[in-house]
């Protein structure tokens, strides 16, 4: 009985002990992030811009630059619980001016200039930071427990967690994750604030290069903040604007045209779905194509009738394409139209997976007798363009609502993409509205491959709101290889996507 009393009484001693531990851990970190909200940021000049620099509680670890009130821009930059918040406090215009007028310095002594002034910032942030986060751990700890002891236990506590912290993110460190932004804002901000594709083509050097880009695209924002600037053209891609199932929502027309302007499109390429039923009446909203002043490449959707080909076809700049190739602003395109249309229900409707692929198979082969060879493919589903796996470096599907991508073993890569439209009206069916999507592609005119391309995806609030994700193709001169030709079961290569 003694020997049971004594073991209890062990147990409910170390428990004891075990949540006391706990909680002083607890409370100390609370302090710690108290101390670092409170004192921990500090104001750092980093070439013509003085910048407000702060640590903040983060899962995934990520650095967020804030342009007020322009946007932010978002890198993945380490894995570690701790972001970096740096937010734009003010700017030197006449330092900023002698920058844009010296475009050598900003070449050749800027990236380094900044690299190092940027370097200072955050290690005497991280300095600060610690420093205030031990100072809460053990004022907080102190008023809690009115003890040292535990005090002084919850700052050592929190001074392992820190050093842990720090090593993470020294480990986990990607400096070439700023070439890859993820961008919210406005949409006319955008394009000067994510910069254009030249320095993602070149990628070396990519950390000292594109943080120059960026701190030179902030100080031009800046400068002319009463007129917003144009895009800087990047004349080594040819810029394509991927756009797909509108139904008929004018919302998708908006976008289309902010993003022409803003992004100097050279090329819109619309894979279907542009109307709901393919009627006469509906004929009436493809007017819109003859306006925007640039190419628009059409293939015909499972929602599209051949009367609204014919239609888009009349208008100004309308190029569509149904089994035919075709060279618009130096990319050679091929194009094909939905075999489906669904709204006419005295039609049975063939979606058996296999046939699809089977069909983008058959046209894959007959790109051999291209008398040039094709850059890239437009189709509605995204199975048939899985056929053409190993024909073409590149595919641009629809149809399924929902933004994704693919690199195929062949290495041919499909982009499908999301609606445009939002998914029409019937978006309005649903609990949580559609994205409204669309993508900027950039290709290299010398060789007509993909460098890189941004994705952009409007919420609520119409044109104005905006995020945008940067993306780089990580081997954009890779071989394709043809898929050998043998039948795919259907539960093989190809994946079962909804008739929406």
């Amino acid at each position: 009985m003694n020997i049971g009393r004594w073991t209890k009484g062990a147990r409910r001693f170390a428990t004891g002990r075990i949540a006391r531990g706990v909680a002083v851990v607890a409370v100390a970190i609370a302090g710690a992030w108290l101390g670092i909200v409170l004192g921990g940021s500090i104001r750092s000049t980093v070439g013509p811009v003085e910048l407000g620099m702060a640590a903040e509680p983060s899962w995934t670890g990520e650095t967020v630059v804030d342009a007020h009130p322009f946007g932010t821009l978002l890198f993945d930059t380490h894995d570690a619980p701790v972001g970096l918040r740096v937010t734009l406090e003010n700017i030197n215009p006449d330092r900023a001016r002698g920058f844009l007028d010296d475009p050598q310095f900003s070449a050749d002594r800027l990236p380094r200039l900044l690299e190092e002034e940027l370097g200072e910032g955050v290690r005497t942030m991280a300095l600060r930071a610690g420093f205030c986060g031990l100072a809460g751990a053990l004022v907080v700890a102190l008023v809690v427990f009115r003890r040292p002891g535990p005090a002084l236990a919850g700052m050592l506590s929190v001074a392992v967690a820190m050093a842990g912290t720090g090593a993470a993110t020294a480990l986990t460190f990607r400096p070439d994750s700023v070439v890859e932004p993820k961008y919210t804002g406005l949409l006319a901000g955008a394009p000067s604030l994510v910069g254009d594709a030249e320095s993602i083509v070149t990628r070396f050097e990519s950390y000292r290069v594109q943080l120059a880009k960026i701190v030179n695209n902030v100080s031009q924002l800046y400068d002319t903040v009463s007129s917003l600037p144009v895009y800087d053209a990047d004349p080594t891609s040819i810029r394509v604007l991927h756009v797909s199932d509108i139904h008929l929502n004018p919302i998708g027309w908006n976008l289309i045209r902010s993003v022409t302007a803003q992004f100097e499109i050279d090329l819109i390429i619309d894979t279907g779905d542009l109307t709901d039923h393919g009627t006469g009446p509906e004929d009436r909203f493809v007017e819109e194509i003859g306006t925007f002043g640039v190419p628009y490449v059409f293939v015909r959707g499972n929602h599209d009738s051949k009367a609204t080909q014919r239609a888009v076809a009349k208008q100004k700049g309308a190029v569509v394409l149904d089994g035919a190739a075709q060279t618009v602003a130096g990319l050679r395109i091929y194009g094909l139209g939905d075999p489906r249309f669904t709204p006419d229900k005295s039609v049975p409707v063939d979606s058996d997976l296999a046939s699809l692929e089977a069909l983008g198979r058959s046209h894959a082969a007959g790109l051999a007798q291209e008398t040039e060879p094709v850059d890239l493919v437009a189709v509605h589903d995204p199975t048939i363009a899985k056929g053409f796996s190993g024909a073409v470096p590149m595919v641009l599907t629809g149809h399924s609502h929902e933004r994704s991508t693919e690199l195929l073993p062949s290495g041919t890569r499909v982009l499908v993409q999301g609606s445009t439209g939002g998914a029409g009206l019937r978006a309005l069916e649903h609990d949580e509205p559609t994205p409204v999507a669309a993508s900027v592609l950039y290709f290299d005119r010398a060789t007509h491959r993909l460098r890189a391309w941004d994705d952009i995806t409007l919420g609520g609030l119409g044109e104005q709101s905006v995020q945008i994700q940067r993306h780089v193709e990580a081997d954009p001169g890779r071989t394709i290889s043809p898929v050998p030709t043998v039948t795919p079961s259907p539960a093989g290569s190809a994946s079962a996507t909804p008739t929406p």
